[in-house]
């Protein structure tokens, strides 16, 4: 099974023979003997590329819960001996500051060496999922305050204001305050439609009756802050992560929008790496 997960993953024999440190003939013929004893192709297999047959997109799944359940049993005995292992998979989106993510990992790395630990940065909407799925343990998310995730147990860390960000070669740069009105006729570069970014923005301007251009949609901040210092738009991001892009000029606002960040884990028992992380964290009161 962690042979059939690998290829999936990879999309390349050879890749997951190094991936599990194993010789490709030795990975090749265990997987051949699965496909024997399940009697049905787990991939199509071509020169350029292997993909998975309906029955592999059947068998991936409940493989990843069997190696996962086989994972969290060691862990479990791990932790029954008084030592944490296992994996910690964590997600957050990329303008977390309620928490310093970065020295908590060194904390808890150096507490608990032998505990893996993964980190996925994405949109909020996307981690929650990957909790309530359980193939992330915990996420820190971005969210309008009035916003709770379903399906996941959690809590709020902080709340805060957007703030309005601009080239300092821009017209606004020399404003002191503004309102949402006076930015009705500004191009914007925000995050996609649907994305709880997005909505945070987009509640505020439609609570304020203003009309907006959302000229440039981006993933990421990095993407956001390039488009900004070639003033071709103003983006709307948290007042307590723009410390983090000294060369914009930040503009408050008077009616700003709203956001919390808020964290969640799983609704079952956390694994002992999760629960060591959990009630390790240094959290705002």
């Amino acid at each position: 099974m962690r042979y059939v997960v690998a290829v999936a993953e990879t999309g390349n024999f050879t890749r997951a023979a190094e991936q599990c440190l194993v010789v490709q003939s030795a990975l090749s013929h265990q997987i051949a003997r699965l496909e024997r004893e399940l009697g049905a192709r787990l991939f199509d297999r071509t020169s350029r590329r292997v993909r998975l047959t309906p029955a592999g997109e059947a068998f991936l799944p409940a493989a990843r819960q069997a190696l996962d359940a086989a994972e969290r049993a060691r862990a479990e005995v791990a932790a029954a001996t008084g030592e944490i292992r296992g994996r910690l998979a964590l997600g957050a989106i990329p303008t977390v500051v309620a928490v310093d993510l970065p020295s908590e990992l060194k904390r808890f790395h150096r507490r608990h060496p032998h505990v893996r630990i993964t980190l996925r940065s994405g949109a909020s909407e996307e981690l929650a999922e990957r909790v309530r799925q359980g193939t992330l343990d915990v996420a820190f998310l971005g969210l309008p305050v009035d916003a709770r995730p379903k399906g996941v147990s959690g809590r709020e860390l902080a709340r805060g204001e957007l703030v309005a960000v601009v080239s300092p070669a821009h017209p606004l740069a020399r404003a002191a305050q503004l309102d949402l009105h006076d930015l009705s006729d500004e191009p914007f570069v925000d995050f996609p439609p649907g994305s709880a970014a997005r909505a945070q923005s987009d509640q505020a301007f439609e609570a304020a009756g203003v009309r907006r251009e959302v000229a440039f949609e981006v993933t990421t901040v990095d993407f956001m802050a390039r488009l900004i210092r070639q003033d071709l738009g103003v983006g709307m991001l948290p007042a307590a992560f723009v410390r983090e892009l000294p060369d914009l000029h930040v503009l408050r606002l008077r009616d700003a929008p709203a956001r919390m960040e808020y964290l969640v884990w799983s609704r079952f028992p956390p694994s002992p790496a999760a629960a060591a992380f959990l009630s390790g964290l240094d959290l705002p009161a």
